[in-house]
């Protein structure tokens, strides 16, 4: 069902003569649709009584009324509150639905025809009345979307107070879990504080024990003399030279020779200079480092503590 057919109907028109201003107007929009109903709803409503079928009942009244020579034809329908007159079953609708009045009876007086500013006039009280039919749909529209405001929020209030008693519930739980963990530390240290004050007992008592028990001192044993280990006969010495370039010469050498033998094997076999080139250099160790002398050149290795190894470093002098 269309919103014009709707409105038409909540005005008091009947549901044929309705729908025929609907169809007739293609259901363009109300002003349309009232507009054919004031210029057409006599005329259409006649067509809607003549092709209604006749009971037994109407025919008879109807034979009736045509013997009866003093009978007077009824050519309207009166208000009897307001004593307006009516042509059409559609208008005393429309009067009844606006008005509220119900009490309605024939008349042989004949409405005149509505004139323009009468067709004005109608239009502009049935614009009146939609727009009284209008305001009260969105009245009753906006006091439904009050109401589930109201709800919705209702429902938030609720929501929240659930949220709230959860968090209460959360943070009791964890004030009671913090508070049993006190208890079991509380309860730990104190067993250890037992536990040290049963070892300080025991302690105590083994002291005890001991300084009641007769000690017994072992005979003195005659001391063994101890003879220094002599020293070894070394006959050579390894000597492991290494030259400026980095690079190594490993060597026997007697422990008795001197160490200028040393130095004279190093100007004769040293790979770190061109071919008959020499310069001066100097012998020295680094652990514990040592730089030898002329007069310690004269000496023999064993006493300058090369045996049974060493090592030389070559240093330009």
């Amino acid at each position: 069902m269309s919103s014009n057919l709707q409105s038409l109907l909540e005005m008091g028109f009947s549901q044929q003569l309705a729908e025929k201003a609907i169809q007739e107007t293609g259901d363009q929009n109300i002003e349309v649709a009232m507009d054919w109903l004031i210029v057409n709803s006599e005329k259409y409503s006649q067509q809607l009584d003549n092709t209604q079928p006749k009971t037994e009942e109407c025919a008879a009244s109807e034979a009736e009324v045509s013997r009866t020579e003093t009978a007077s034809t009824a050519k309207s329908i009166k208000c009897d509150e307001c004593n307006r007159l009516f042509s059409s079953s559609s208008e005393i609708e429309f009067h009844a639905a606006k008005t509220g009045h119900s009490q309605f009876s024939e008349s042989t007086d004949e409405k005149k025809p509505l004139t323009e500013e009468e067709k004005k006039e109608q239009l502009r009280k049935v614009e009146e009345l939609m727009k009284l039919k209008r305001k009260e749909r969105e009245e009753k529209e906006k006091a439904e979307q009050l109401e589930q405001e109201k709800r919705r929020i209702q429902s938030g209030k609720e929501l929240l107070s659930i949220k709230k008693k959860f968090e209460e519930d959360e943070i009791r739980k964890i004030a009671e879990e913090r508070r049993r963990e006190k208890e079991e530390e509380k309860k730990a240290r104190q067993r250890v504080k037992e536990q040290i004050e049963q070892d300080k007992l025991a302690r105590k008592q083994k002291a005890g024990n001991l300084a009641t028990t007769p000690v017994v001192i072992p005979p003195v044993q005659p001391s063994v003399p101890v003879t220094p280990s002599q020293p070894k006969d070394y006959k050579e010495t390894r000597i492991q030279i290494r030259l400026p370039n980095g690079s190594t010469m490993t060597q026997t050498f007697g422990a008795k020779e001197q160490l200028a033998s040393v130095r004279l094997f190093i100007q004769m076999n040293r790979t770190d200079l061109v071919a008959g080139v020499s310069e001066p250099f100097r012998i020295q160790t680094n652990f514990p480092r040592k730089i030898f002398t002329e007069e310690e050149y004269e000496k023999p290795l064993d006493i300058l503590g090369l045996v049974p190894s060493a090592v030389l470093m070559v240093s330009k002098a």
